[in-house]
């Protein structure tokens, strides 16, 4: 079988959209999982052909029913599987021998039981699609639902009943209940029609990327929520994201597992702060993928973003509301979620007043008061006015309660005004009480019965638009760095501060100047070279927290301080830890003050390197204000990331104190980031704290580089 690239799509067009399907384990007993499968498949309007297969049938509903897959009349495009785990094995030689290109394995009772059986069951079905090429989705899984073509291979009472209209919104997940339920069912409640929904379990082949790959490249789809448990690959997920930003397509993820299930013992500060969440955060906002917290806010915000051409452009809304309650809470919670209320221009201003009473306020949000009930299309005309100003990204017009001519003509204006329109409807229709929510999702514009629903999902709109205007350059290679010196300076073994300052310096990172000292003689003859005070340091490969072994002197002049510190330091390390190896102490030059930075690596099982900055000192504890990025990076990568700092305005001067060197800080962060990508392999965590960024430059004051 031809290895093909982990980042090269699959072809799953026969997959979605099979001529023919078969089911082993078919069954007339409805209240079983083959017999719901091949029912709702009938039901659903599927119009290939279906072969049940089971030995004990030779007709089943009205089809011929076959004993095995081999004794099939064609090669069927896709086969589905639900048997004891035991069997699915046998199942999927037979789909080898007879060259089905897909098979969907319902079965449970593999990995997921978290048993070495299990586990062993899942890995031969790996194995298997690897040598033979048929392509596996599960198992334990919930299957495929197609409403573009008319193909649903699942269980589901989800589409029982007449078949909904096909969308624009694919979903992928890995739940059956969370994405056919919770999403799919949902989505179609609320006016959201769906194109494909694929519930794939536990992706022992076929992963759910391979999915939403395929839903990014379709036609039929312009959004695709995805429902995470893991990320099978970090290199999937960047080409998916890359592709789904080439094409327009957001993709709205709900990762699953935020808690720090996942989190490790870590030898650095950095490695204790980065949690497997965090990181995944910082994926997904890196390759453009707009995160949620919960079901509905994937298709509310799908709702915002499936009509390709009218999607917000920026974070500046306008509302408009007869009540002035309603308008002020407008304001106040969207301001929390980073959209802005600008004012209207001058000759909005001048419009506006033509239609306002004269006790309106003409704001933004703006109310009109409940003076204009009654007045002929006032709303529809004041709408109008307010989306025509270059101010304005998105439209928000609140309705309570209307007359439909009223509702009408909003409506109406939503579908054509070539801005952003979400309508926040509260109340009800005055002379009409049956017009309810649908009477706007059935003509695809987006409408909400809460005020944060509709703000989290233009706020999350807007920033996936800013995300597509960045056109961002690659990260570039600084020049001064040399991998052949870090790694000679890195050697085999465990590393101290010296030894790792010589691996960062290799790599242009500016260092502290320091001399190791094997007496107390010899720190005081070393101290004297340096100006100002110096910092005693024990140098242990032994002793990674040097804090807390006592083995820190800072601030030091006097000869006497210096020797005595030297000798404290020493007796401090050997109570603290009688069996490490000390080559000495460490005499460094204290670097002059400034803002304390904590830069970082970890690397993550899926993603690799992942670089961490955050205010430093003790601060990186207490605040925790830590951002991450994948490495590489590029010199924009690293400005946006100090920006994002909840203190960044520390970098910029506070009280009458100079600009730190930002310019230089960022480009450490470069550096760091291209050491972390080359050696990734021969690197576990990186700790930079402090960096002391200064007015006119910065230097790295501590530094612990772990290996694996």
């Amino acid at each position: 079988m031809t290895q093909t690239s982990v980042t090269e799509p699959v072809d799953l067009r026969r997959f979605f959209n099979p001529a023919s399907v078969a089911m082993v384990g078919a069954t007339e007993d409805l209240s079983k999982f083959g017999g719901r499968c091949v029912r709702l498949m009938l039901d659903f309007g599927y119009r290939g052909r279906v072969y049940p297969i089971n030995p004990k049938y030779s007709e089943l509903g009205g089809l011929a029913c076959f004993p095995d897959i081999m004794a099939l009349p064609e090669v069927p495009d896709h086969v589905g599987i639900v048997v004891p785990a035991g069997h699915v094995m046998a199942s999927l030689r037979q789909c080898a021998a007879k060259g089905v290109p897909f098979a969907t394995v319902f079965t449970a009772g593999f990995a997921e039981t978290g048993t070495e059986k299990g586990r062993a069951q899942q890995a031969e079905i790996t194995a298997f699609a690897r040598e033979t090429g048929v392509r596996v989705m599960g198992p334990n899984c919930n299957g495929t639902i197609n409403f573009v073509d008319g193909f649903a291979m699942t269980s589901t009472a989800s589409i029982a009943g007449p078949r909904q209209k096909a969308g624009n919104v694919g979903i992928v997940s890995h739940s059956g209940g969370l994405g056919q339920v919770n999403t799919m069912w949902r989505a179609q409640q609320a006016g959201v029609p769906i194109s494909y929904e694929v519930s794939c379990g536990n992706d022992a082949d076929l992963d759910v990327l391979d999915y939403a790959r395929f839903m990014v490249a379709d036609d039929a789809s312009d959004v695709i929520l995805m429902l995470l448990e893991r990320v099978p690959s970090g290199a999937k997920l960047a080409a998916l994201g890359r592709e789904a930003a080439a094409r327009g397509k957001p993709i709205v993820v709900l990762k699953l597992g935020r808690t720090e299930a996942g989190s490790r013992a870590a030898a650095s500060h950095t490695g204790a702060l980065t949690g497997s969440d965090a990181v995944h955060d910082a994926a997904f906002r890196q390759f453009g993928m707009i995160r949620v917290e919960d079901c509905p806010e994937l298709y509310e915000t799908a709702m915002l973003l499936r009509r390709r051409g009218q999607r917000p452009q920026g974070n500046r809304l306008g509302g408009m509301a007869i009540s002035g309650g309603n308008a002020v809470q407008l304001a106040d919670l969207g301001a929390a979620q980073g959209l802005q209320w600008p004012a209207y221009s001058a000759a909005t201003q001048e419009k506006l007043a033509a239609w306002m009473p004269g006790f309106g306020s003409i704001g933004n949000p703006t109310d009109l008061t409940a003076g204009v009930i009654g007045q002929k299309d006032t709303f529809g005309s004041v709408l109008e006015v307010i989306a025509a100003d270059e101010n304005i990204d998105t439209m928000v017009p609140i309705l309570t309660f209307a007359s439909k001519a009223e509702i009408t003509r909003v409506r109406e204006l939503a579908q054509t005004i070539p801005k952003a329109v979400a309508v926040l409807w509260s109340g009800g229709c005055t002379d009409d009480p049956a017009l309810d929510l649908s009477f706007f999702a059935e003509q695809n514009v987006p409408v909400y019965r809460d005020t944060m629903a509709l703000l989290k999902a233009a706020s999350r709109a807007a920033e996936h638009a800013s995300f597509l205007r960045q056109n961002a350059a690659p990260p570039v290679r600084p020049a001064g760095m040399s991998e052949s010196a870090a790694r000679a300076a890195l050697g085999s073994g465990p590393l101290t501060e010296q030894s790792s300052k010589r691996v960062l310096a290799a790599y242009g990172l500016p260092v502290t100047r320091e001399q190791l000292a094997g007496s107390a003689a010899e720190a005081v003859a070393i101290a004297g070279r340096f100006e100002g005070t110096v910092a005693l340091k024990i140098q242990s490969p032994d002793i990674l927290h040097k804090t807390e072994a006592g083995g820190v002197r800072l601030g030091l002049r006097q000869p006497a301080d210096i020797a005595a510190a030297f000798e404290q330091i020493v007796a401090s390390a050997h109570a603290y830890a009688p069996t490490a190896r000390i080559e000495g102490v460490l005499v460094q030059e204290m670097v002059p003050p400034g803002i304390e930075i904590m830069l970082g690596v970890t690397r993550d099982p899926i993603f690799g390197p992942v670089v961490s900055v955050a205010l430093g000192g003790i601060f990186v504890e207490v605040l925790a204000d830590i951002v991450h990025h994948l490495a590489p990076l590029s010199l924009d990568d690293a400005h946006a990331m100090l920006r994002q700092l909840k203190g960044a305005r520390l970098l910029d001067g506070v009280r009458g104190k100079p600009p730190a060197d930002t310019a230089g800080l960022a480009d450490a962060i470069v550096r760091l980031s291209w050491l972390a990508h080359d050696l990734a392999d021969d690197i576990a965590e990186i700790d930079l704290n402090p960096v002391i960024v200064g007015p006119a430059g910065l230097r790295v004051a501590d530094a612990l580089i772990v290996r694996p």
